[in-house]
C-alpha cells in the first residue's frame, strides 16, 4: 500500500522472490514524494517534494535496480553543494575531497582525513548504516563511524574544525536531519550525506524526480507485479485479501487504519512515536537564473542558506521549541541550471523550503525570500510566479507527511534504529502478515528504497 520509493522497493523485492504483487496507490500517479508537476506556469516542471537525491546512487537497493537501464538519466551538477556566506563569500562541497579540503584553509588536513577515511569505509558499512540493527560485517569500521556520527553536530564541528567556513558548510548538511544541531546524532547526517556527495554526488534525474517511480514501476511490471492508482485505502475493508500486506504509511496512519485490531501495548508504543518538524515549501517560476552575489553558487545543484554554524543552531533549535526563526535555514535546489527540460528556454524553476514547527500555519514566504535576497540581491525581480505549501498543504498532498513532517518521524537517537517501536524486527507488527515499510522504519527518510527493501526481506523470510 503506497507507491513511494519504499512501497515500490518492497513490491519489487517481493516480486523478485516470485510472489504475485499488487500495489495500491491513492493518487492518480505513482511516486509519493518523487513526483514532478507543473505547479506554477505552463512549461515549468517542479519537483513537488524531493528534488536532489544524495542517497539514490549510494543505496545498495537502487544500485541493484540499475535504474539507468529503465530511463533514469542522472545529472551531476558541477558542485553538489554550495553554502553562501555574507559579503559574497561561499564554501563548496566538491566531488573531490582534495578540492574541497584545499579551500578550507587550516581545516584542510582534518577534513581530508575525516572524509577520505569515511568514503573508504563506506562499502563496508553502507548496509548497516542504511538498515536495521544487525551483526556488522566490519565491526571496527562501523565502530569508527559510530564514534563520529553519534556526536551533536555543533560540538563535533567546534572540536574538529577551526575555520568558520568549514563549520558552516557541514552544519548546513547536518541540518538535513531536522534536529537541533546541539542534539545527538545530528552529525550522522552530515557524515553520511557528505560522504555520499564525494563518493556518488548529489544527482538529479533529467525531467524531474518522477523519472524514478516511473522506472521502478516499469521494473515491477516486468516482474509480473501490478500497480493500481486512484485506490484510496480509508478503512481496513478497502484492502484486498492477501497473505502479506506491506504498508508504506506512518504510525499515525496505521493506528487510524487498524484501530482496535492492534494490541493495546503496541498502540501505546505507536502513539509515543515522535514526529519531526514540518516544512514550508515554495516553488518558483523565474524569468532568469538566481542572481547570486557569488556567481560560483550557480554551479551547485543544492544551496544551503543559513549563514554561520551559530545562526543555524539558533534557527533549528527555535523550530523545535515551536518558535519561528527570523532567519530560517533554507534549502534551495536549482535544477533547471543543469536540466533545461524543466523550464521554457532562458527561464528557470527554483525549489526552496525551510523547517517550521509541526502544523505551523504561519506564511514563511517573506522570511524565505529575505534569506535568498541576502545572498542573491534582486532575486524577487526575476520571480514570475510562486506556489506555496505549508504543513497542512503538504499533508493534504501526501498523507505520509503528517503535520508537514516529510521524514516520517524525528531522527532522534531513541528513534534511530528502533523506529517506530522497540522491536527486534522494526518492520513487523502484531498483525499476522502485516509489515510497515515507510520512512518511519529504519533507516528513515530519503529517496533510497532501503526501508521497503528491508521490510520486504523480513516479510518474505516469515512467509
Amino acid at each position: 500500500m503506497g507507491s513511494g520509493p519504499n512501497g515500490l522497493a518492497a513490491a519489487i523485492t517481493l516480486a523478485k522472490q516470485g510472489l504475485k504483487v499488487l500495489v495500491l496507490e491513492g493518487a492518480d500517479t505513482p511516486g509519493g514524494g518523487t513526483r514532478t508537476q507543473q505547479l506554477t506556469l505552463p512549461g515549468f516542471h517542479h519537483d513537488v517534494c524531493s528534488a536532489i537525491h544524495p542517497m539514490a546512487l549510494a543505496s545498495p537497493f537502487f544500485q541493484s535496480l540499475e535504474l539507468e537501464r529503465h530511463g533514469v538519466e542522472w545529472i551531476q551538477p558541477e558542485r553538489p553543494v554550495a553554502h553562501p556566506l555574507d559579503g559574497g563569500e561561499a564554501v563548496f562541497l566538491h566531488r573531490s575531497i582534495t578540492h574541497t579540503a584545499e579551500a578550507l584553509g587550516r581545516d584542510a588536513s582534518a577534513y581530508f582525513v575525516l572524509m577520505q577515511t569515511l568514503t573508504q569505509k563506506w562499502d563496508f558499512i553502507d548496509r548497516e548504516v542504511l538498515g536495521p540493527l544487525s551483526l556488522p560485517r566490519r565491526p571496527f569500521s562501523l565502530a569508527w563511524f559510530g564514534m563520529h556520527a553519534l556526536w551533536p553536530a555543533k560540538a563535533f564541528l567546534r572540536t574538529w574544525f577551526r575555520n568558520p567556513n568549514t563549520r558552516a558548510m557541514l552544519a548546513g548538511i547536518a541540518a538535513h536531519a531536522t534536529l537541533p544541531l546541539e542534539w545527538m546524532p545530528s552529525m550522522s547526517v552530515a557524515l553520511v550525506l557528505g560522504a555520499a556527495g564525494h563518493r556518488f554526488g548529489w544527482p538529479l534525474p533529467r525531467g524531474g524526480s518522477q523519472a524514478i517511480p516511473q522506472a521502478m514501476v516499469q521494473i515491477l511490471e516486468q516482474l509480473g507485479g501490478k500497480l493500481v492508482c486512484n485506490h484510496w485505502v480509508r478503512q481496513w475493508s478497502d484492502i484486498p485479501s492477501s497473505r502479506l500486506l506491506l504498508l508504506d504509511i506512518t504510525p499515525a496512519q496505521f493506528l487510524k487504519l487498524a484501530g482496535n485490531r492492534l494490541p493495546w501495548l503496541y498502540r501505546q508504543q505507536l502513539q509515543r512515536f515522535q514526529g519531526g518538524p514540518g516544512v514550508f515549501k515554495i516553488d518558483y517560476a523565474l524569468s532568469a537564473p538566481v542572481p547570486w552575489r557569488n556567481p560560483e553558487v550557480a554551479k551547485a545543484g543544492t544551496v544551503h542558506l543559513g549563514g554561520t554554524l551559530e545562526e543555524m543552531c539558533v534557527a533549528e533549535s527555535k523550530v523545535w521549541r515551536a518558535g519561528i526563526p527570523s532567519r530560517p535555514y533554507v534549502l534551495v535546489s536549482q535544477p533547471s541550471l543543469f536540466d533545461p527540460s524543466r523550464a521554457p528556454q532562458g527561464q528557470h524553476v527554483l525549489w526552496a523550503y525551510c523547517h517550521v514547527p509541526r502544523g505551523c500555519e504561519i506564511d514563511m514566504t517573506e522570511a524565505i525570500e529575505a534569506q535568498i535576497e541576502r545572498f542573491a540581491p534582486g532575486f524577487q525581480e526575476v520571480v514570475l510566479q510562486r506556489t506555496v505549501k505549508g504543513p497542512a498543504a503538504m499533508q493534504a498532498y501526501n498523507p505520509n507527511y503528517q503535520a508537514g513532517d516529510i521524514s516520517g518521524g524525528a531522527l532522534l537517537l531513541t528513534q534511530l534504529f528502533t523506529r517506530p517501536t522497540l522491536r527486534w524486527n522494526p518492520y513487523s507488527t502484531p498483525l499476522k502478515g502485516v509489515y510497515l515499510c515507510s520512512s518511519s522504519t529504519p533507516p528513515g527518510g530519503g529517496v533510497h528504497g532501503m526501508c521497503g527493501y528491508h521490510a520486504a526481506l523480513s516479510a518474505f523470510r516469515a512467509f
